[in-house]
C-alpha cells in the first residue's frame, strides 16, 4: 500500500520540503491501522519498522524522533540521529540540509516552521500544556531570524467542536493573555470549554511577531478515516510532520 501523505499548501521557498503522513497506507493492524509510526504506543515492533521504513525511502536522511514530553525544549537535529535514544524535547529545527525534522501527534497540534529565504526550518509539537508554556516561542527563539521573516503551518490537530478542556485549561492560557478567551466556548456542562487550539497557536504566534501562518482546519477526532485520535479511541497509533531543507 502507498501511505496517504499531507502536503502543506503554503508559500514557501521551492528547497524547504514538508509531509505530514495519515493513519492510512501502512501494515499495522487492529486499533494501530495502517501507518502508525510510533514504537511506544503498543503496536508490533515489526510493523513500526516496517512503516518507518516506508517513509524513510521517501527522505534524504533519517528523522530526528523525538520523546516528546509536553515541554518546552527545542533540539538541534544531525542527518542520521534518532533511536535508540531520542531526546527528550518538543521540538527541533535546523539550518542542514537533508537534516529532517519530526513531531508525531494523534490530536496535539503540530506546527512546522521556514523562513523566507529558505535557510532554517522548524518542526514544533504542541499539546495544550507545552503551547502554553511557550513551546511556540522557544521554537521561534530557537531559529534564530526576525519573527517576521518566519512561515507557520498548522498540520492536523483535534478540532474546537471536539476538545473539551476544565477551567484549568481556559484559565492558564487567560493567565498569560486575556485575549485567549475567544478560543474558548461554553461547553455543555458547567466547568467545561471547547477549546481552539489553532486560534490558541495563532494568537501565540502573533504576539511572538509571526503573522504568515497557515493551515489549520482539520479535526483528528472527527475524521476517523484518516487521523488518529488519542481522545477519541485512547489505544491508537500516531502521525508524524516532517520539514527539511533539500540537500
Amino acid at each position: 500500500m502507498c501511505p496517504d501523505f499531507i502536503v502543506p499548501d503554503w508559500p514557501v521557498p521551492d528547497r524547504v520540503k514538508a509531509i505530514v503522513t495519515t493513519r492510512k497506507g501502512g501494515v499495522s493492524g487492529g486499533a494501530y491501522d495502517s501507518f502508525n509510526l510510533a514504537s511506544h504506543v503498543g503496536d508490533d515492533p515489526g510493523a513500526v519498522a516496517a512503516n518507518r521504513a516506508s517513509l524513510r525511502a521517501i527522505l534524504p536522511g533519517e528523522p530526528f524522533w523525538l520523546e516528546q514530553v509536553h515541554g518546552t525544549e527545542v533540539v538541534m537535529p544531525e542527518t542520521g540521529s534518532g533511536e535508540p535514544a531520542p531526546p527528550a524535547a518538543d521540538a527541533s529545527c535546523t539550518r542542514q540540509p537533508g537534516a529532517v525534522c519530526v513531531v508525531m501527534t494523534a490530536d496535539c497540534l503540530p506546527v512546522l516552521f521556514c523562513d523566507d529565504a529558505g535557510s532554517v526550518v522548524a518542526a514544533a509539537h504542541a499539546g495544550w500544556r507545552g503551547l502554553c508554556a511557550g513551546i511556540l516561542e522557544r521554537t521561534v527563539d530557537a531559529m534564530g531570524v526576525s519573527p517576521e521573516r518566519l512561515h507557520a503551518w498548522l498540520g492536523p490537530a483535534i478540532g474546537p467542536e471536539a476538545f473539551e478542556v476544565g477551567d484549568e485549561v481556559r484559565t492558564a492560557f487567560l493567565r498569560e493573555d486575556a485575549g485567549a478567551a475567544a478560543a474558548f466556548a461554553v461547553g455543555k456542562e458547567q466547568g467545561k470549554w471547547l477549546a481552539d487550539l489553532y486560534l490558541l497557536a495563532r494568537l501565540r504566534l502573533a504576539r511572538a511577531g509571526v503573522v504568515r501562518v497557515f493551515g489549520g482546519g482539520f479535526c483528528t477526532y472527527a475524521d476517523a478515516e484518516r487521523f488518529y485520535s488519542y481522545r477519541r479511541d485512547r489505544v491508537t497509533g500516531r502521525m508524524a510532520s516532517l520539514i527539511w531543507l533539500a540537500p
